[in-house]
């Protein structure tokens, strides 16, 4: 894209702001700034907020430009409101002052503490599965996972509104990528049909999410992991937005749909519901744990979870056990679902299906930055 692209604030996105044609790899990114800096100063820039205060309902902030800003709390992931939970913070206090804090080391060396071993072990029972590998983000935990079973000649075969982590991954791999129609298992299956017809001995990976966090979908588990048992393909699922904040354990759609401890592997995220960084990989195979602690970049070759983190990842999972837990849950219920009827009644358009995630389709980006700037205005963030 040009530089001497006229800057609209109300519409495009980054990338439209990009020089490509430069041959300085920074200079291409100048326009690019001059686009966020006239949207800032336009009160049109809803990111990179300095929380100043603990993380709660009602939030005070600071925008990009240092302007205060303050009111009800949208944007946060912190589904059960545990964040600041007198528990998790006095577990993650005690652990950093037992064992520091700091893990100083990968978890294929002498990062690992008691508090990580734990958490893998509770986690490993919670999911229903035979072991738990820890990551030190779900970001990590999605991508490394996939890239740890995949290798060129293989085949993914990955939903279209899959979370960025998978996409990379699946763009990374070197493996033969499938994008199919969102929440289709009919697709799915005549794609696998498909490449088993052709590649009879090949590896195929087939990737979904529990809760898609762009549309509130709930694809049906159960069916996709039928499919593939039955052409010999191997599933993940991502449960980073539904663990610990649906189902009337805590233990997500999994749960709600009957496939606790039946999935091939599992992958999420602790920065919704658990209050920490990190992720982890879950599955029943003897093999996967080792695999991952010793041969996939994200987790071998970066330090793992600090003691804190851990520990209050472990408060986190006693406090959804608990029946404080179920209560939370109830309360993120009854929350979400007043809200999604109330837009609702005022005729917006909500997507899918209750979730901690209630997707708003407002419209173009203009609009869209405008309303996010109104509502502002008027006291959420």
């Amino acid at each position: 894209m040009s530089s001497s692209k006229p800057i609209d604030i109300h519409d495009g996105i980054s990338i439209d702001y990009v020089d490509a044609r430069t041959t300085n790899l920074l200079d291409r990114w100048i326009r690019h700034a001059e686009w966020w800096n006239a949207r800032g100063q336009a009160g049109l820039d809803s990111y990179a907020r300095v929380t100043t205060g603990r993380i709660a309902p009602r939030t005070h902030a600071l925008d990009r430009h240092g302007r205060a800003i303050s009111g009800l709390n949208f944007a946060s992931q912190d589904y059960l409101s545990l964040t600041s939970h007198p528990r998790v913070i006095a577990a993650a206090q005690a652990a950093a002052e037992r064992y520091g804090v700091h893990s100083a080391g990968s978890a294929a060396l002498m990062g690992l503490t008691p508090l990580t071993c734990e958490l893998e072990e509770r986690l490993a029972a919670f999911l229903g599965l035979r072991e738990a590998t820890v990551f030190p983000t779900g970001w990590g935990a999605g991508y490394g996972a996939i890239r740890t079973l995949v290798r060129p000649g293989d085949h993914i075969v990955l939903d279209a509104l899959a979370r960025t982590c998978l996409q990379e991954a699946a763009n990374m791999s070197g493996a033969e990528v499938h994008r199919v129609l969102h929440c289709s298992p009919e697709a799915v299956a005549r794609r696998l049909t498909g490449i088993r017809k052709e590649h009879p001995r090949t590896g195929i990976l087939v990737v979904t999410e529990g809760v898609f966090s762009i549309d509130s979908d709930i694809p049906d588990i159960a069916a996709l992991q039928d499919l593939c048992r039955e052409h010999e393909a191997t599933l993940i699922v991502d449960v980073a937005h539904d663990l610990g904040a649906l189902g009337e354990t805590g233990r997500g759609v999994l749960e709600e749909q009957g496939m606790v401890g039946k999935v091939d592997v599992v992958t999420g995220s602790f920065s919704k519901a658990f209050a920490s960084n990190g992720g982890f990989v879950a599955t029943n195979h003897p093999a996967l744990k080792l695999a991952l602690r010793h041969g996939c970049g994200p987790l071998t070759f970066t330090n793992t979870l600090s003691p804190a983190q851990a520990a209050a990842v472990l408060e986190c999972l006693s406090i959804v056990e608990s029946r404080e837990g179920v209560e939370r849950r109830q309360r993120l219920r009854t929350n979400l679902r007043r809200l999604r009827r109330r837009m609702t009644e005022e005729r917006f358009d909500v997507l899918g299906q209750p979730s901690a995630l209630v997707p708003v389709v407002l419209g173009g980006s203009a609009l869209a930055r405008v309303m996010t700037a109104e509502v502002q205005r008027r006291g959420a963030s």
